[in-house]
């Protein structure tokens, strides 16, 4: 039986598709509504923030929460850590509070089999030129790194059919308007309106 009316949501997509931005405009633009903060053991950058970017944390803590099953999902990618912290997600779901967890599909799965309830959206470009356009533009990186990007996310792509929703952004407004309704008509379910309204609904029917 489900506690709380909120909902966990995870938003999927490669590189280079957009997801960050759309991320980012829907929680200024609903309440009720965050990303959760991972863990890492990569050092902190320049103008990032612990608790706010990441949670930063050394390689031993973050093994020792390993073995303690505290975490959703982990991976290691380049030599350091990334994970999301099982505590910090339920804590926000009880107190109310959607959340969105910025994942690839792997750590979808891994959710998945320690969560029941959870909503699984992909973001892809609408087609491989805009995408290759989008990580030529940012002009960080060499051509080899643009291509080996490129493959990642052709792989990533491949695992679409595992989401519950899909979005194509091509047009900004377009696919914000399309991930906002996924989010709202999860707020207006029958069953997450009846914890929501509890007390309305049972002085109006009793």
């Amino acid at each position: 039986m489900k506690t709380s009316h909120a909902q966990l949501f995870i938003v999927s997509a490669p590189s280079g598709a957009g997801k960050t931005s759309l991320v980012r405009r829907v929680i200024s633009d609903l309440e009720g509504v965050g990303v959760s903060v991972s863990h890492t053991t990569r050092p902190m950058r320049p103008g990032e923030t612990d608790a706010t970017d990441y949670f930063f944390t050394d390689r031993d803590t973050f093994e020792k929460m390993i073995e303690a099953d505290q975490f959703l999902e982990y991976a290691e990618v380049f030599g350091n850590y990334y994970g999301t912290s099982l505590a910090a997600v339920q804590q926000s779901l009880s107190d109310g509070n959607d959340v969105i967890l910025e994942i690839d599909w792997q750590g979808a799965a891994q959710v998945r089999q320690k969560l029941d309830e959870v909503v699984s959206i992909f973001i892809l470009p609408p087609s491989r030129a805009t995408l290759i356009e989008r990580l030529t533009g940012r002009g960080q990186d060499s051509a080899e790194v643009i291509e080996r990007r490129t493959e990642e996310a052709v792989a990533e792509m491949q695992q679409y059919h595992r989401a519950d929703y899909l979005i194509i952004n091509d047009d900004f407004d377009q696919a914000l308007m399309e991930l906002k309704a996924v989010i709202l008509s999860y707020r207006v379910r029958k069953s997450s309106q009846a914890l929501r309204h509890a007390g309305l609904i049972t002085s109006l029917t009793r």
